[in-house]
């Protein structure tokens, strides 16, 4: 399924349950939200996007504790869990996603490669999911092409129940 039909999906699923969504995004820089406001009608379903890619930013716009930051990285699960929810505290929104990644070139580790990405899942009502991912290192833009199409996917199935 394209990326178009996808958002296409999740819009019309979010405006079906009456449920808004926000978007956390660090290695994408507004990639997911542009997704899903390319579909007409999205102003229904998603409420706003927060572009978070310094750790300052994720202090500052989400409420992602420096010390998080510190202890685990900025690329970790820990780290996404507190985008999401912090995407859900700021915002109207009952539904938030958030990815935090390396999309190379450059910048990876043996412990953290080229590729990965944390994603983060906050629902009203539900516990925070996080799902750790590494994409094959195909270059900076595939690696977010593969960003934004899980993290839709993701949306999707949280509005799905599963």
């Amino acid at each position: 399924m394209s990326v178009l039909d996808l958002s296409a999906r999740v819009i019309a699923t979010a405006i079906e349950r009456k449920t808004l969504i926000a978007t956390a995004e660090s290695c994408t820089g507004g990639m997911i939200a542009g997704a899903l406001t390319d579909i007409a009608g999205s102003s229904a379903a998603f409420d706003r996007g927060f572009v978070t890619y310094s750790n300052e930013a994720k202090n500052e716009m989400l409420g992602v504790p420096h010390d998080l930051i510190a202890a685990h990285g900025a690329v970790s699960g820990e780290v996404a869990a507190a985008m999401a929810d912090g995407a859900l505290a700021r915002s109207n929104a009952a539904l938030a996603v958030s990815v935090t990644g390396v999309a190379g070139p450059g910048g990876g580790t043996e412990e953290k490669p080229v590729g990965l990405v944390w994603f983060g899942v906050a629902q009203e009502g539900r516990p925070t999911k996080t799902e750790r991912r590494v994409f094959p290192d195909e270059g900076r833009r595939a690696i977010r092409a593969n960003t934004v199409e899980a993290a839709l996917e993701m949306l999707l199935a949280a509005l799905q129940g599963a």
